[in-house]
């Protein structure tokens, strides 16, 4: 009885869209991730497709993402971003022209980022579109997750807030892929029973957890993590698989720390002249990274020291793809003796870990599943929606709460760094309720005002921001965003109140915050 496993990515960022600024430092967030994540996985997914392998993966792309990867502006400043690169890399192969390690490096980032700018003419400029097709073929299941990653059990105590992050969610999967979905990923794996209500209304099917989530449910699951249960309400579970996680995610033996690997930190943005570097920095006047990273993980006090080979890092995450193929399929051999029906193994990860954080990642993914495509006999890949379509009788569970935070609750989003945020939003979610319950349906001015309300407050809710407060990145930032949204909605909401809207001011707002162009309020009343 062969088993399944399920890859699922989890493709995320925050919106963040400057048209007031030429150049603006987090816009580097999306520009990195495009050139080292988004591109180079639709290149790999087309490969799978054109050798026609029975490759099965969910892909997870948030609302904030579509938007971002849809909006003209962002795209145009993209494509400039990457001709910049290609500019660069022809400046350094002429540089390095006598240290012949460095100068081969080099000539690799000008192969690389002409190749993905072919690419991304290609698709015409279009990755949600690209995407699409891809599922249209039936490669891939993309599922959405909360509007803008809001943290879920945090907004359990005010249902229409939960319905708003639920429903907008669904209504952007609607007006980006033609059809309805079927799964939902729970932002941080984020699970109360609280929340199943919002995802119900929602005509969703199921989600996953993290694995202490299903592991303490009542009763205990017969199968731990190896199938999906159904909860009393009527939803589809499924739990991450701890040792797929551990084997990539561990600090100490994961596979994103071998020493051949490209080192993320040293850049030539902080090694280089900085005249030199300048017009290639994400921000003019300081220092940060290009994504011309020379070395490798060589650790020490003095940090990477040692230049990176790419041939040699290529052949390590192929290595390291068998050792876990090898592993997966010991694991479901283990399983399926004691299972009276095909043992599943789910495995969640952020996308971005492959080619950002691990840049030889996405080689790593293309060698285990090229590997496991040709091993069906052992397991095959799947989505949770076939495999739920493959077996459709499961054990009754109410799971727990949980999430994949640190510590396996919410500490990271509450805590005494952050705990204000939820003061603010308590205020502006009972307003948002008030204003929509008032005008239904309400004339064009209010109608455009009560749309860029839930804007407002849908960014506000955003999981970022708490997140870097916790994290200490860029806590400036986000304090900053946490407080214009909320301004600007405290500032709609007291026109609305007035009968007085300022069309002028709503105009400029609508074009800052410009996603989700036809938001619904009224999934608050």
């Amino acid at each position: 009885m062969p088993g399944h496993f399920a890859l699922i990515l989890h493709a995320h960022l925050p919106f963040v869209r400057h048209p007031e600024h030429e150049r603006f430092l987090e816009e580097s967030w999306f520009f990195e991730a495009m050139t080292e994540c988004y591109l180079p996985l639709l290149e790999t997914l087309q490969g799978w497709e054109r050798d026609r392998l029975n490759a099965r993966l969910t892909l997870t792309l948030s609302p904030t993402l579509c938007a971002m990867l849809q909006d003209p502006l962002l795209c145009a400043r993209y494509e400039g971003r990457l001709s910049g690169l290609i500019e660069l890399a022809e400046k350094e192969v002429f540089r390095t022209h006598w240290q012949p390690p460095l100068r081969r490096v080099a000539e690799y980032y000008l192969d690389r980022f002409r190749a993905l700018r072919r690419l991304w003419l290609e698709c015409d400029r279009n990755l949600v579109g690209a995407f699409r097709r891809l599922q249209e073929a039936r490669r891939i299941e993309i599922i959405p997750c909360a509007a803008t990653h809001a943290v879920l059990p945090l907004l359990a105590d005010h249902p229409p807030s939960l319905r708003g992050q639920v429903r907008t969610a669904r209504d952007q999967y609607r007006a980006a892929f033609g059809v309805d979905p079927t799964g939902f990923w729970l932002p941080e794996c984020a699970y109360d029973p609280a929340v199943e209500p919002a995802l119900l209304d929602a005509n969703l099917h199921w989600f996953v957890l993290e694995t202490h989530g299903l592991l303490n449910g009542t009763p205990r699951p017969r199968y731990g993590v190896a199938a999906p249960v159904f909860t009393p309400g009527g939803l589809a579970a499924f739990a991450r698989d701890p040792e797929s996680a551990r084997q990539v995610w561990s600090r100490l033996g994961g596979y994103p720390g071998d020493p051949h690997f490209r080192d993320f930190y040293r850049d030539i943005g902080y090694d280089l002249d900085f005249e030199y570097v300048q017009p290639y920095l994400p921000a003019p006047r300081q220092r940060g990274f290009t994504g011309f990273k020379y070395y490798r993980i060589t650790g020490g006090a003095a940090g990477a020291t040692e230049i990176y080979e790419r041939e040699a890092a290529v052949r390590v995450a192929r290595a390291q793809a068998r050792h876990f193929f090898e592993a997966r399929r010991n694991h479901l051999n283990r399983l399926a003796e004691f299972m009276d029906r095909p043992p599943l193994l789910v495995a969640p990860y952020d996308a971005e870990l492959f080619g950002h954080w691990w840049y030889e990642g996405l080689e790593f993914l293309d060698a285990f599943v090229r590997e496991a495509a040709g091993a069906t006999d052992t397991f095959t890949l799947t989505t949770p929606t076939e495999y739920l379509r493959q077996c459709q009788t499961h054990q009754l569970v109410q799971p727990v709460a949980s999430t994949w935070g640190e510590d396996g609750h919410l500490g990271v989003w509450l805590n005494e760094k952050n705990e204000w945020i939820r003061r603010h939003l308590a205020v502006a979610q009972e307003r948002m309720h008030e204003l929509a319950d008032r005008w239904p349906p309400a004339p064009d001015l209010e109608r455009r005002a009560l749309q860029q309300a839930a804007r407002e407050l849908l960014l506000a809710q955003a999981s970022d921001w708490p997140f870097i407060l916790h994290a200490g990145t860029s806590p400036g930032y986000a304090r900053r965003r946490l407080r214009e949204h909320i301004l600007r909605f405290s500032s709609l909401y007291r026109q609305l109140k007035a009968g007085s809207v300022d069309e002028a001011w709503l105009s400029q707002t609508e074009a800052l915050d410009n996603l989700f162009p036809n938001v619904n309020y009224e999934h608050w009343t």
